[in-house]
């Protein structure tokens, strides 16, 4: 079974640490849809106490329970001889090489044969001026 880990902060949320951002765009329907798929989604996360029991909660209240939080497995248990290296197959990170691509593009990277409107970004607002060199180079019509 595909494991999968997911971090909080600026991947599910926007960074308001210790406070919980707004939700991504998308992000709680990929990860029920992935849970649909049979996928294992491990909470990957620096926080802890308090406010990773806020986080935990919250993914709770929109749709999504972790099959083991900050561990392997649930009934996993830390002591000295144990690493704290997550084993997972996919790690979903805003500090991945390039950063977050976006849930749109996560779910489009892990099931590419796959189209789900509900999950596709609109490309609304997604338009990007040209380069500060482009316009200066750009032909005046």
């Amino acid at each position: 079974m595909l494991r999968i880990a997911v971090d909080f902060d600026d991947t599910i949320v926007d960074n308001a640490y210790p406070k919980i951002g707004k939700p991504k765009l998308f992000a709680f329907e990929t990860l029920v849809a992935l849970q649909k798929k049979g996928l294992r989604l491990i909470l990957w996360t620096v926080r802890t106490g308090k406010e990773l029991d806020e986080a935990v909660e919250f993914c709770k209240q929109n749709g999504v329970e972790f099959y083991a939080v900050n561990k392997n497995y649930p009934e996993e248990v830390f002591d000295s001889n144990t690493a704290r290296k997550i084993e997972a197959d996919i790690f979903i990170d805003d500090r991945n090489v390039g950063g977050f691509a976006g849930w749109g593009e996560v779910w489009q990277m892990l099931f590419p044969e796959e189209s789900d409107p509900k999950l596709e970004l609109k490309r609304v607002n997604r338009y990007r001026k040209p380069s500060f060199l482009k316009r200066l180079f750009i032909k005046r019509q």
